[in-house]
């Protein structure tokens, strides 16, 4: 019974994501920026559906219109639609997972901003993209670890994508992801995408999850006061650390 519920599931997901791409493809055009991400939003929280995973947020989501980055702890593949389906925001990302078959499609249809992590030219660019979209009224949202953490601890933020937040003058709002069982709030690790670790096996095991639930938890939306990007980054990842202890 459990592997013909893991594959009925897997069957509605691969559905779910078809359709998703043949509204990017068909809709999206004619689409405003508001729409977009209503949709985008939407589709987020019908995914989590598929999942039969829980969502309880906290705090107050980002509104519609910036300008505000967002700054996340990094667990899963998923917390991309999870942050998306408490609030739509554009991502930054790295430049590989724009090719990547159907969720290259998917990530640039959400409006990902996308950056080659080994180029210091290219992270520049990408800094500068960031602060006219900001200016311009986006809210953007980062993974400053980098990478995936195994959910027990954050791993240090990387600074330098704050530097778009500065040179716009915009302010950062931190949040903080969890998976959890809702029966006992205990973490729960189905969701992980770290070390040795396969996208497969994740995925598999989330499918077959029946407790599982995600949390995100909004902070207060702050300025740099002064403080240059790396101590910012220092602090942020404090408070964020500090949100997913609540």
């Amino acid at each position: 019974m459990r592997l013909f519920r893991v594959l009925a599931k897997m069957l509605h997901l691969v559905w779910h994501i078809a359709v998703g791409c043949w509204t990017i493809r068909r809709h999206f055009p004619q689409m405003n920026d508001a729409e977009r991400g209503q949709r985008v939003q939407a589709w987020s929280l019908q995914v989590l559906q598929v999942f039969g995973i829980t969502l309880r947020v906290q705090g107050t989501p980002p509104p519609a219109q910036g300008p505000l980055l967002l700054v996340a702890n990094h667990i899963s593949w998923l917390d991309i639609a999870v942050i998306h389906a408490a609030g739509y925001c554009r991502f930054v990302s790295k430049s590989d997972v724009k090719h990547w078959p159907v969720v290259g499609t998917l990530a640039t249809g959400a409006g990902t901003l996308y950056i080659e992590r080994e180029s210091r030219r290219d992270a520049m660019r990408v800094v500068h993209h960031m602060t006219e979209r900001l200016r311009a009224g986006d809210v953007l949202a980062v993974f400053p670890e980098g990478t995936t953490g195994d959910g027990r601890a954050i791993l240090p933020f990387h600074a330098n994508l704050l530097q778009a937040a500065i040179s716009a003058n915009v302010p950062v709002l931190p949040l903080a992801l969890r998976f959890v069982d809702i029966r006992t709030g205990a973490l729960h690790f189905a969701p992980s995408f770290v070390g040795d670790e396969t996208l497969l096996g994740s995925l598999w095991r989330t499918l077959g999850a029946t407790t599982l639930g995600a949390e995100v938890h909004f902070g207060t939306p702050e300025r740099p006061a002064g403080r240059d990007r790396r101590t910012w980054a220092q602090d942020l990842q404090q408070t964020v650390e500090q949100l997913r202890q609540l």
